[in-house]
């Protein structure tokens, strides 16, 4: 193992996590990484979104459109459950 160095200013915070890497040339180095954001969430009960990315922003940018939300309405802001629900109250308020 080489010398230990001490991390750049920019490092030194518990919002980065290290990662240990192994690099071509053999060595174990740390690169430190922004943490990723908890599950994106139901607006109504709260419950974690399946088909949303949990990701840094930078990344989730590079996604292509249909990559970072389900292609329904209100996808990636209403779980598929309260949104059939919203549906069927929206259509009963309609008829009536």
């Amino acid at each position: 193992m080489g010398v230990a160095v001490m991390p750049r200013p920019a490092h030194r915070t518990r919002s980065r996590r290290k990662v240990i890497v192994r690099t071509p040339g053999g060595r174990t180095v740390i690169h430190y990484e922004p943490r990723k954001p908890g599950p994106a969430r139901c607006a109504i009960c709260g419950k974690p979104l399946n088909g949303v990315p949990r990701d840094i922003p930078s990344k989730i940018k590079k996604l292509a459109k249909t990559e970072k939300r389900p292609e329904r309405p209100y996808g990636g802001y209403i779980c598929p459950k309260c949104l059939s629900r919203l549906l069927r109250e929206s259509i009963r308020a309609a008829l009536q």
